[in-house]
Order: structure tokens, then sequence, then C-alpha cells
């Protein structure tokens, strides 16, 4: 399994890049911003993208979905509940004194329990809502992806339009902790962390 973190964007968010080792096909996951930063990264693993994936709709997660799509071809996924954003990616961004493309539509919504194959790795959808509606993780043995739901020593923001701070901590307690302490987290923004280090020491967990 091949796992490159690409830093993109102002608000400094992170795309990963999922490839198997053995058919050489790809999942971009969060492609926010520098579209070009990340097909010059997959061509140099080279590796044909299979799907692009966002864990959630916000701006900073998905800005380089059209470009990407454009240029690859591949299907576009995300949670139904979040979906609708994608359309109006231009004014959260103007919010933040930024600018960015819509992205667009989706070609697959994803649901909790789907399952999304990338050559030979399967990636199972964990809803884990609370940043936003639709926020999702993805859980492959040994990694999760979480998007901007849990981070090394904190977690999303829940100030946002649909988010809710109880809903997350539930999401992080219920859904991502009982994947094992052992389990790598790759989160939206800042360094990876594993789960049995988010138990012990993250102070907004819940468990201490």
């Amino acid at each position: 399994m091949i796992i490159e973190s690409l830093v993109v964007g102002p608000i400094m968010a992170n795309c990963f890049i999922l490839g198997c080792e053995r058919t050489r096909k790809a999942a971009v996951i969060d492609p926010g911003a520098e579209s070009g930063k990340i097909l010059m990264k997959l061509a140099s693993l080279n590796l044909t993208v299979e799907c692009i994936i966002n864990t959630h709709g916000h701006f900073d997660h998905v800005g380089a979905n059209k470009k990407i799509k454009e240029a690859t071809g591949a299907p576009l996924m995300i949670h139904a509940a979040d979906e609708p954003m994608l359309s109006l990616l231009k004014q959260m961004a103007a919010q933040f004194g930024l600018s960015t493309e819509n992205s667009p539509k989706a070609d697959r919504r994803l649901q909790d329990g789907d399952t999304v194959q990338v050559g030979d790795i399967s990636l199972q959808v964990i809803h884990t809502p609370g940043h936003t509606p639709g926020g999702i993780s993805l859980f492959t043995p040994d990694v999760v992806f979480v998007g901007d739901t849990l981070f090394a020593g904190s977690i999303g923001r829940t100030d946002f339009p649909g988010g809710d701070y109880d809903t997350l901590i539930r999401a992080i307690q219920q859904r991502l902790f009982p994947l094992g302490d052992h389990v790598t987290v790759y989160c939206g923004h800042g360094p990876e962390t594993t789960i049995g280090r988010e138990k012990r020491f993250n102070p907004f967990a819940g468990l201490q």
C-alpha cells in the first residue's frame, strides 16, 4: 500500500494519495487545492487515479475536485449529506477571503458501510458526522483517513453550519476508537497519529 501526503492550499489541508502497489491504481482523498502538485506526485509514482474521495464538503478539502476530475476522468465520491456543499464552494471560500472553484456533482454518493475498491485495497466507509453532517472516515486494516473528525490532540471544529459537538464526540468514541489502538490515523490537517494515542491523550476524547 502506497500512502503519500501533500499539504495543499492556504489553510494547509492534507491531501492523500492512496495507491495499490500491484495494480498501480490510486484514490485521491481530499484534493483541496494545488491540482498540479497532486497530478505531478501521481505521475512520479506511476499511479492511475481510480477515484476521487472527499471526506467532507468543506472547500479546503474539495477545491481541486474539478481539475483533478478533468485531468483523470475519475469518478468523484462524497457522502450524500455533504454533496450539496459542492456547488457552494465559491461562497464558502469567500467568507475566508479566499477563492476556489465549485466542484462537479458527485458520481457516487457514499453511505455508511459502503466499500470503495482501489486496486487490491478495500476502503470501508464509516459515517463520522459532527464536523459536517456527511463527514466520513475511510478504513482499511491498520489505517484510517478521518478528514476533520479527529486530529492529533484535537478534534474538528463544530461551529460551522451543520456541525455538532456531541455528534462529533459520539462518532469518535463509537466509530473510530473501536477500530483498534494500533490503527494509524491520517488527519485532514496536521500530523498523523494513532487511535491508541488519542484515546490516552486527546483532551476532547471524553474517555479520560
